[in-house]
């Protein structure tokens, strides 16, 4: 992908971010997550690629901006598909919680796994131990080949696992493990980065979450060398029809090579409130300052944004 292109979604995260930092702690997730849409969308539109989006805000009756078939910038430039999340955690930012971002997995066109909207059980691990995890493994097993390949002791290693009902006996196995737990209200696709960088102090994201994330964060862990491993984990009835109907099966387990092909791929993401992988939106006397991460399939390149946009008088 052209990395002037892959700049200008940056543009695109930072807008969507602010427009949503706005609305931080005021209980209006609709309110926080539609700023986010319209900002991007807007920004989008001036951009001269030519965009569908994949996996979006939902159908088009559901959603009626930056909806999944949506075709957005000016219709010349590359052709691309797009998965996007203009308000990752839609709810942090409502009620002021940890880890809410602006999300864009872009690829070359027929790239990127376009995945019914329902949730999945996944796995995801940095390059070191990105062959040892196991979906069908054990909990404690995975958790023992992931210290072994860290080089870590089982009780330093850290589980991201996202803080819901669902989780209660996966969280009491990991801690019978030995290993220890960090807890997110909402999203997994920071979560599911983190193992990838280092510094993040998270070695393996596990559970249930939305296939919508594990297609974004599929497309970072790709080209940063990790794996992520998912399998459809439908919630009802419904949502078991959503996977027929597209071709699916719940017993299939899907990986970084399904979720995003080749290496005309780029993520782009804007922090709103810190988390895991950003820094969130800070607003001074005279500007507002955003900080964005930047990844790149063809060159493998990981950049960090720190942009300080000045207010307007």
């Amino acid at each position: 992908m052209d990395r002037n292109l892959a700049l200008e979604f940056v543009r695109v995260t930072e807008a969507a971010a602010i427009a949503a930092a706005k609305w931080i702690g005021k209980g209006e997730a609709k309110k926080a997550d539609g700023a986010a849409v319209k900002e991007m969308r807007s920004r989008f539109n001036q951009i001269d690629f030519k965009g569908t989006v994949v996996i979006g805000e939902g159908q088009k009756d559901e959603a009626p901006e930056l909806y999944q078939g949506e075709k957005v910038g000016r219709g010349k430039g590359p052709v691309m598909d797009l998965a996007v999340d203009p308000l990752e955690c839609t709810d942090s930012v409502a009620y002021g919680r940890y880890n809410a971002m602006a999300v864009i997995s872009a690829g070359a066109k027929g790239s990127l796994f376009s995945a019914p909207d329902t949730y999945m059980e996944k796995i995801a691990a940095g390059p070191k131990a990105a062959k040892v995890i196991n979906l069908d493994a054990p909990v404690k097993v995975n958790i023992q080949k992931t210290a072994k390949a860290l080089n870590k002791k089982v009780g330093d290693v850290t589980v991201c696992v996202l803080d819901r009902p669902r989780h209660k006996d996966l969280i009491q196995e990991i801690r019978q493990s030995g290993a220890r737990v960090r807890l997110i209200t909402d999203g997994d696709v920071a979560g599911g980065i983190a193992p990838c960088m280092p510094e993040s102090g998270i070695d393996l994201l596990m559970g249930i979450g939305a296939s919508a994330e594990a297609v974004l964060a599929g497309v970072a862990v790709k080209i940063l060398g990790g794996q992520l491993l998912c399998r459809f984990k439908p919630k009802d009835e419904h949502h078991l029809n959503l996977i027929k109907k597209q071709g699916f099966n719940t017993k299939k387990i899907f990986n970084v090579q399904d979720l995003a092909k080749g290496n005309i791929l780029t993520f782009t993401a804007t922090g709103i409130i810190d988390g895991p992988l950003l820094q969130g939106v800070r607003v001074t006397d005279n500007a507002i300052i955003t900080h964005s991460i930047v990844i790149r399939g063809m060159s493998g390149t990981v950049r960090y944004i720190t942009t300080h946009h000045h207010k307007k008088n």
